[in-house]
């Protein structure tokens, strides 16, 4: 298998005792706590959605938590999410700008963005050249966009993603895989791994659950995961599949369910982190 890097994406690096969705994005746990638990548990990488950005920033400043993540060794900086990049939405525009200022102080390493839910209607062309405005606003902050398909939003399969990806052909603009959403699309790995240029594989991330969706789309991702491993995804197939392409970048780490955020932060990223270095290193279920 590979020796990997990992990154303790946004919900896990909150340890995470993520409120229920309300809207209200923000841990109740203090930003420093949760970089040491993360670099404590082995990662090299650190993930942040914008409500907790937002906190950060406003209570310690951007520069002060770059010399956190540097201080602690967390090289991997990952930004979510951004949606509705393509509209005049005042949210959106917030987001925008609070992700790309904080990408060009932090060294980021994506920003990760969406495309609406199930049901959202976009006009094509204005989607393509959106996205490529938005890539090269990334690159003028020193990072990139990973558009990530998922499995409910209005691209819930992989290939429109690779399509708009493919078109619009910015060095900026690339593709993230997510394991959850590869699965409950209903894809196979392999051809997965088929459609994908791994030119523009930007991010993966790693992640397990049951065989058979529970709830809604959205009840499942958030609060149903299971650790790397010890669910029905096949991880390992997975990580060989992504692996095959060439991939060579930092392996997030996503695991949301109502028990992981429960635990004690630092007791909840150890888990993950170990459940998922063991998928990667040896190819094995626990």
């Amino acid at each position: 298998m590979v020796t990997p890097e990992l990154l303790a994406t946004c919900w896990t690096s909150a340890g995470d005792v993520m409120p229920p969705r309300t809207g209200d994005h923000r841990s109740p746990i203090g930003i420093e706590r949760r970089i040491e638990a993360v670099a404590a548990a082995g990662y090299r990488g650190f993930g942040l959605n914008q409500a907790d950005l937002v906190v950060a920033r406003d209570e310690i400043g951007l520069p002060r938590l770059a010399e956190l993540f540097a201080a602690h060794g967390l090289v991997h900086i990952e930004l979510e999410v951004l949606d509705y990049w393509w509209t005049a939405d005042p949210a959106a525009h917030q987001a925008r700008t609070d992700l790309l200022a904080a990408a060009a102080a932090l060294g980021t390493h994506h920003i990760k963005v969406g495309v609406g839910v199930l049901g959202d209607r976009y006009d094509p062309a204005v989607l393509r050249s959106s996205f490529a405005a938005l890539a090269s606003e990334a690159a003028e902050a020193g990072t990139r966009i990973a558009l990530e398909a998922c499995a409910f939003s209005s691209m819930p399969t992989l290939e429109p993603a690779v399509q708009l990806v493919t078109d619009v052909a910015h060095p900026a603009a690339g593709l993230l895989l997510d394991i959850w959403h590869i699965y409950r699309s209903g894809m196979d790995y392999r051809t997965m791994a088929a459609i994908v240029p791994p030119e523009y594989l930007f991010a993966v991330e790693l992640d397990d659950g049951a065989v058979t969706q529970l709830g809604s789309g959205l009840e499942d991702t958030f609060d149903n995961r299971v650790l790397c491993g010890h669910g029905d995804f096949d991880v390992p197939a997975f990580i060989d599949a992504v692996t095959g392409l060439g991939y060579d970048g930092p392996w997030g780490v996503e695991m949301m369910s109502h028990a992981h955020r429960a635990l004690a932060p630092e007791i909840a990223v150890a888990e993950a982190f170990d459940a998922a270095q063991k998928c990667l290193t040896t190819g094995r279920k626990p």
